[in-house]
């Protein structure tokens, strides 16, 4: 099944061929013939998508979707209006309510179902995200999004500069983002970062040759990086059902099919800039968790989390290509002295510098992460023995070769490190087999390398030789 739709409509025949259509496209479905049935099937069956008629018998298509907003389990759930042509209040009202769209009978079936995908396809990234936000959330990572932002920015792509201009000067009083203009050719050569626009309108022009540009503009809009996650409203001068539907599966989030109608278009930009504002917040909420998740918020390493699978997937390369790597294991020298003596201010500024030195003597292609107090772990991919030896040595000269300046002290400190190093991908380390699987083995081996190395004095370089 492609989604779960739920179709709410007193009359049984309406439901039964909409129902059809759907079924036909592979769509579960689901009927309720009043607003109270509608709510207590999208609360048991969460559906993907809800069509009802613009009239019911115990409320209108408006209040239907103010009574699912008002619960936080059906608030999220896309909704489209279908009905005969209703007065031009009572669709405002419904696209004011939250209402998606609004489609007149007939209604095209093609136009029906490319209208379906796209709002079921939003849901679907939606939720996803939504799922995301959900899990940084619950590891404590995530704070609350604001319910406003920034003014957003919209422009109106059209080869009529003319009309374009006229729409602004009715529409831009009743908008809090900006209104521009610009036409098809320079719509994306002028981006710059900072300056993208939230809502693309694209203007359908009359003629094959003016659609045929904006068409072509819609896909590369949603293939750019920085606009792909902009709203994209498409305007047709009159209804083209085939055009229409072509439109929104090549991507446009939003359509209107009888040219511009000032107080409707209001609403579509403003619906369009609230569900991209509400994107753009879930989206860096979840790339904030991740980070957390997987970084060092003192030094910004990544963390063990992180690390381990990292070295597992060296270690996987390594089997395929044959090439070794290099592990170390690398600790801050009497570190607890540090601590104890100038305060934990004071050895948090060394490890910031460590890290910082280190760092700036590795590859690029090399991890560096902080995997305990004042431990880190250094994998280098595609690194012989000599190599490894040597950056091994180079690190530790880093290190204790010029003192750590300290909050509230005058004279630098001296630190120093130990660094353990062993060998991935060769035919044996102490005779245990390199695979893909051997990261904790790995990691161990390094581990007891750095042991030895602080037996034997400290501020030095122990290396466990692979077997011959």
């Amino acid at each position: 099944m492609q989604g779960k739709i739920l179709i709410v409509d007193a009359i049984s025949t309406n439901r039964i061929v909409l129902k059809v259509k759907l079924a036909s496209a592979f769509y579960e479905v689901i009927q309720a013939a009043t607003a109270d049935e509608a709510c207590v099937a999208a609360l048991r069956h969460a559906p993907d998508l809800i069509i009802s008629a613009m009239a019911l018998p115990d409320a209108d298509a408006a209040e239907l979707c103010r009574r699912l907003h008002r619960n936080p389990q059906t608030r999220a759930i896309p909704m489209m209006v279908v009905g005969c042509r209703p007065n031009a209040d009572s669709r405002l009202e419904a696209l004011e309510a939250g209402v998606h769209d609004v489609m007149l009978k007939p209604i095209d079936d093609t136009l029906l179902l490319a209208r379906v995908r796209s709002l079921i396809r939003a849901h679907n990234t939606a939720a996803e995200w939504q799922m995301r936000d959900d899990t940084s959330r619950a590891l404590g990572f995530a704070e609350d999004t604001a319910d406003f932002g920034p003014p957003g920015r919209s422009v109106i792509v059209s080869a009529d500069s003319k009309t374009a201009q006229s729409i602004i000067q009715r529409v831009r009083p009743h908008l809090r983002s900006s209104l521009t203009h610009t036409s098809p050719e320079t719509a994306l050569r002028d981006l710059a970062p900072g300056r993208v626009p939230d809502v693309f309108i694209l203007v359908l022009e009359e003629g094959d040759k003016h659609s045929g540009e904006i068409l072509r503009l819609l896909a590369a809009v949603r293939a750019t990086a920085i606009t792909r996650h902009a709203g994209i409203l498409v305007v047709q001068p009159r209804p083209d059902p085939g055009l229409g539907a072509y439109a929104l599966d090549l991507g446009a989030d939003d359509l209107m099919m009888d040219g511009f109608e000032q107080n409707e278009l209001v609403l579509r930009i403003k619906a369009l800039m609230r569900r991209k504002r509400i994107a753009d917040q879930l989206r860096a909420t979840v790339r904030t968790g991740l980070k957390a998740a997987v970084c060092d918020p003192l030094t910004g390493l990544h963390n063990r989390r992180y690390a381990m699978p990292h070295l597992a997937r060296v270690a996987e390369h390594s089997a395929a290509t044959g090439r070794s790597f290099a592990v170390m294991v690398a600790d801050l020298d009497h570190f607890k002295r540090v601590n104890d003596v100038y305060g934990h201010a004071s050895g948090d500024a060394v490890l910031v510098e460590a890290a910082r030195r280190l760092r700036e003597n590795l590859r690029g292609v090399d991890l560096l992460a902080r995997i305990g107090g004042e431990e880190f772990l250094i994998v280098m991919p595609a690194t012989p023995f000599t190599e490894a030896r040597v950056t091994a040595s180079r690190l530790c000269r880093k290190i204790g070769g010029k003192g750590f300046v300290i909050p509230g002290s005058s004279d630098p400190i001296d630190v120093t490190i130990s660094i353990g190093v062993t060998m991935g991908g060769t035919r044996s380390i102490r005779g245990v087999q390199s695979t893909p699987a051997d990261a904790n083995r790995l990691l161990d081996a390094a581990d007891k390398a750095l042991y030895e190395a602080k037996l034997q004095g400290r501020n030095q370089v122990n290396l466990a030789r692979p077997a011959a």
